[in-house]
């Protein structure tokens, strides 16, 4: 049986659907929405390269190490971003939840804290994961003050980790959520999102 396996997520605000590559003009027009790619400390496509992501990530899937979706935002029905299960290690039930970019109009909006919630909730309770992880560069200080948010605990920092696509080095910040702070972080981010 596949540990994990490309499904349908819905909330209220968002629906987090497999990654097709009949997306790609929509995503072409999130990536637009505030022209994410130029942010040098993340890997984000430009719209003239999202079908050469999309078929990165698809490839990722066949291979058994991702499962790509696309984040449709529930009131108007378009496509606002992506994310994945990443690095996926079914033999000790951990994944990680990364490779996410969001449209700036639905950036510090629910949108992000629902995604997190249906991705987390499937993960500790239908995949029962001891682990979920957070991987982000460390000069990303939006995104990891969006991951601690969330609850998750930084668990350390993986020093000259990657190449960015300027050549200079990425130290990435790892951040997790474990099996016996679900509970707890669930309801965080539940309150969050009744507010």
């Amino acid at each position: 049986m596949t540990f994990i396996k490309p499904t349908i997520l819905k909330g209220q605000h968002a629906t987090l659907e497999p990654l097709s590559s009949e997306h790609v003009d929509e995503l072409k027009l999130a990536v637009a929405d505030g022209e994410l790619w130029k942010l040098w400390y993340t890997f984000i496509p430009k719209p003239q390269d999202m079908s050469a992501e999309i078929e990165r990530r698809l490839d990722l899937q066949k291979q058994g190490r991702w499962v790509p979706f696309s984040i449709r935002r529930n009131d108007s029905k378009t496509i606002c971003g992506m994310t994945n299960y990443m690095n996926i290690d079914a033999s000790n039930r951990r994944v990680e939840i990364g490779g996410t970019w969001h449209a700036k109009s639905v950036q510090r909006t629910s949108i992000n804290t629902e995604c997190k919630l249906m991705l987390l909730t499937h993960a500790f309770e239908q995949l029962k994961c001891i682990s979920v992880e957070f991987r982000t560069s460390f000069m990303n200080q939006q995104s990891r003050e969006a991951i601690a948010r969330l609850g998750a605990k930084q668990d350390g920092i993986l020093r000259n980790h990657m190449l960015n696509s300027d050549g200079s080095y990425r130290d990435t910040v790892a951040f997790s959520i474990i099996e016996s702070e679900w509970p707890t972080i669930k309801s965080h981010l539940q309150h969050k999102l009744n507010r």
